[in-house]
């Protein structure tokens, strides 16, 4: 599913919304969802899943064009538990 798609299905439970009240709402809930990882925090949906971030440490990669040693950064990746209930969901 694409953002659009999400908001399509958001429009059609919630007729009386306008459309672009309901992107304002996706939108709003996507970036809050992101400015609270990237201040180091997690969210936490009860019954889908927790997002948070995960560090990385710098390592040499390889550059897949020349072949040639690259030094890559440590960095923080985002990262998704699902739920108890969504995985149950998936798996039934």
């Amino acid at each position: 599913m694409i953002r659009s798609e999400l908001i399509t299905l958001v429009q059609s439970d919630q007729p009386d919304l306008a459309p672009r009240e309901v992107e304002q709402i996706v939108a709003m809930v996507f970036d809050c969802i992101s400015e609270r990882l990237a201040s180091g925090g997690r969210v936490e949906l009860r019954g889908f899943g927790t997002f948070s971030t995960r560090a990385r440490d710098g390592r040499t990669g390889r550059n897949p064009r020349t072949g040639a040693a690259v030094d890559v950064d440590a960095k923080r990746v985002p990262y998704f538990k699902p739920g108890k209930e969504m995985r149950h969901r998936l798996n039934v």
